[in-house]
């Protein structure tokens, strides 16, 4: 049973991806003191009782963006003021040189190695490993077992995939995505989609933000 630290801290969005934020924050002795969602039909996420639409109110703890969707996410933490929370579980292995910015969360089993950069409202999902010197732009998410070698750069938004594996020094761009079982040899421009052995880009830039 985990000792209760004392420390506590709201969620914004009771999804699923909240359900494993709530483990994370659990495993450190954080208590999630309320979860805030605009579905009004929904009481109560993991015991944890939803408190209704968030309306800017003052709160006593630091809030989290409990939503996987990079897109949603970024919206969601552009709109509001706040003093936001991170999240990163006890089974996790950070390096002490590496940078984690607010509001990320990093999941059961993660590796973050020397001098990696983790930018706000980013997931590093279970079991993912980022190497030494990589940097990790705002609301990225690294998704379960992917694997990023050494000086990889992933821009603003990006999405990589379970179980890709991206060589070192590869940029892969702003709003991108990059499949299941990637495995990524060459740079990838912005807003693209690519995916395969090696990855190739299927779908060409959006104007999507």
């Amino acid at each position: 049973m985990t000792q209760d630290s004392g420390q506590s801290m709201y969620l914004y969005g009771a999804s699923g991806h909240a359900k494993v934020i709530i483990d994370v924050l659990q495993s450190a002795g954080i208590r999630v003191s309320g979860i805030f969602d605009d579905n009004p039909a929904l009481e109560t996420l993991n015991g944890i009782k939803v408190l209704g639409k968030f309306s800017g109110q003052e709160l006593d703890a630091p809030l989290l963006v409990s939503i996987g969707n990079n897109r949603v996410r970024a919206r969601i933490a552009g709109k509001l003021q706040f003093s936001f929370g991170s999240a990163v579980h006890t089974s996790a292995l950070i390096s002490p040189s590496a940078r984690i910015g607010e509001g990320t969360v990093v999941m059961q089993g993660a590796i973050i190695q020397a001098a990696a950069h983790i930018g706000s409202h980013v997931i590093i999902n279970t079991g993912a490993s980022v190497d030494h010197d990589c940097f990790i732009d705002n609301f990225v998410h690294i998704s379960p077992g992917a694997v990023l070698s050494g000086n990889v750069q992933v821009g603003e938004g990006a999405y990589v995939g379970a179980g890709a594996l991206v060589i070192p020094g590869v940029k892969i761009g702003r709003w991108c995505t990059i499949g299941a079982g990637a495995v990524v040899i060459r740079d990838i421009p912005d807003r693209v989609t690519a995916v395969g052995n090696p990855a190739r880009i299927i779908k060409q830039p959006t104007n999507e933000p």
